[in-house]
Parts: structure tokens; C-alpha cells; sequence
């Protein structure tokens, strides 16, 4: 069963971690997507590579099995919004780790232009400014569905432009009427 205080780990590393393409890549989608660390990233590709691996094994399956199971993977894919509907099996091998990433909390504020930058989205979401329907989430790598992000909304007043406020004129002093005090020697 194992401790409980030693999760299993959600992601497997690289076999050849050293390869300076799969080095250079890795770099690319840190920054594109505002990943704070490779683990983040192989969370992405296990999850991808899981859902890869039950499509191999849907299409190696007998019919009946393929016929009763396909329709379940694809409609939890459709769900999740990784894949539109009619789509086949042979669909769902191509997606590619940009497609998992860009279900992310963080890169679907970013893309929807309430951040200026990936990190500043990530800086929302941990700063608890980012609702969705009545939840606050504060978990940049939440993976959401289609039906939640039409309900993705900032609070706290950030993300709607205010217009400035105009200064108002400074209140000129009365010129004085009255005779100067008199000075004390």
C-alpha cells in the first residue's frame, strides 16, 4: 500500500534528460506556457502518454471491447476539451503536449488576454483573484473542462479597465479682505 506520507509521483522523468533538442524544447515550452519547473511539464506528458496508451489499446481491442469502451474515452476527451466531437481514435494519438498545456488555468487566462504575460496569469491564479463559477481556484495546472470555462471570471475588481479619475483643481485661496494682524515686537 505504501506510506502516506510519501505520495507516488504523478509524472516519470525523460529517459535521456541530457539531449540538448529535448533540452531546447523543454526551455520553449517552460516559457511559452509559464511552467515554474520541468515537473510540471512531465506531469503534462504522463497524463498525455496515458491517454495515448489506452487509444493503442482501444485500437488493438476486440470489437465488442473497442465498440463498448471508445465511445467512453473519446466523450471523457470531448469533456475535458481536448478534443472536438467526431472526432476517431487515431485523432486522439495526435494530440500533442501543447494541446494538454493549453487546458490549464493559467494558459486559458493568458490566452483570453486577462493577463499579460503567462507568469502574470500564474500570479492571479495563486493570488486567489481567479473564480471559477462559485470556486475560487488557486491551482495553476487545473485542467479545465469546456463547460467550466465559459464560468472563468477574475475577481476583486482585476481585469476590468478603470478609467482614471479626473483631479479635480486644487481650491484657490480666498484673496484676504481683512486687514493684516497686527505684529507683535
Amino acid at each position: 500500500m505504501g506510506d502516506p506520507r510519501r505520495p507516488r509521483r504523478t509524472f516519470s522523468k525523460p529517459r535521456s534528460p541530457w539531449r540538448s533538442d529535448q533540452l531546447a524544447q523543454e526551455l520553449y515550452l517552460l516559457g511559452s506556457f509559464g511552467l515554474r519547473n520541468k515537473r510540471e511539464l512531465w506531469k503534462a506528458y504522463t497524463a498525455l502518454s496515458s491517454i495515448r496508451k489506452q487509444a493503442r489499446h482501444l485500437l488493438a481491442a476486440s470489437e465488442v471491447v473497442r465498440n463498448r469502451e471508445e465511445k467512453k474515452l473519446l466523450d471523457s476527451l470531448q469533456t475535458r476539451g481536448l478534443v472536438p466531437a467526431g472526432v476517431t481514435l487515431d485523432d486522439v494519438l495526435s494530440l500533442s503536449i501543447e494541446d494538454m498545456l493549453g487546458r490549464r488555468l493559467q494558459t486559458i487566462i493568458y490566452k483570453r488576454g486577462s493577463a499579460v504575460s503567462p507568469l502574470q496569469a500564474r500570479q492571479l491564479i495563486v493570488h486567489r483573484h481567479v473564480k471559477i463559477g462559485d470556486r475560487t481556484v488557486n491551482i495553476p495546472g487545473y485542467l479545465v473542462t469546456a463547460d467550466e470555462e465559459k464560468h472563468i471570471q477574475l475577481t476583486g475588481g482585476i481585469g476590468t479597465p478603470k478609467a482614471p479619475e479626473p483631479r479635480q483643481p486644487a481650491p484657490e485661496a480666498a484673496p484676504e479682505t481683512a486687514a493684516p494682524a497686527p505684529q507683535a515686537q
